[in-house]
């Protein structure tokens, strides 16, 4: 058995003195920092969750639009890839978004600003629902985070905002803009709901 002053003798490396423990030391503690920034960097790249979306939207609540119907969400569209291509498939003009209903651009708002893939982004909510359809991500339960569609009289879309929750008594809380000129909290009836479209969140 060696002794402990020969075990911990320092050697030669590339023609330097080396302590065996200070190495040892040095070696667990560059392990240590290597480990937490692969952690801190899954961390930073994870993809957002229903909950992250809902936090970005949730601090809107009381943001209310200008006196000619136009919002910071119309100007935000305006500016946006999203605009251009709703002219390109409507027609018209940027301009036309400047004072339009804005309660779509404010679902894309949120979707963009918490990095949420697969939401989408228009202001027309009949065309936003249909792209959900094709994207095989429509259905009929109220997850948390989900982008809802309402028909206030049984006939086309007409309103959209996201899912906070299920109530679980034939209504859901949801989040919504554009509703009575804000982004305001509701309960909504599910005999108002079209449908439900889910963006990629994850767990």
């Amino acid at each position: 058995m060696l002794s402990p002053a020969f075990r911990h003798r320092p050697f030669s490396f590339r023609g330097r003195l080396v302590n065996p423990v200070a190495g040892i030391v040095a070696a667990g503690m560059a392990l240590i920092v290597l480990v937490a920034a692969i952690l801190i960097g899954i961390r930073l790249h994870r993809s957002p969750t229903a909950g992250d979306a809902l936090k970005v939207a949730l601090s809107q609540v009381g943001t209310t639009e200008d006196a000619a119907g136009g919002s910071k969400f119309n100007r935000w569209f305006m500016s946006s890839p999203f605009a251009k291509a709703g002219v390109a498939r409507d027609g018209g003009s940027i301009g036309d978004y400047a004072n339009a209903s804005w309660c779509d651009m404010f679902v894309t708002w949120v979707g963009v600003q918490s990095g949420v893939k697969g939401i989408g982004g228009d202001a027309y909510t009949p065309a936003h629902a249909e792209w959900f359809k094709e994207q095989g991500r429509w259905g009929a339960t109220p997850r948390p985070g989900a982008v809802v569609f309402f028909s206030w009289n049984g006939g086309g879309i007409e309103h959209v905002g996201l899912v906070i929750k299920d109530n679980h008594d034939g209504t859901i809380q949801t989040v919504e803009g554009n509703t009575d000129d804000a982004v305001r909290v509701r309960t909504r009836s599910k005999d108002d709901v079209v449908g439900y479209g889910y963006p990629e969140y994850s767990a």
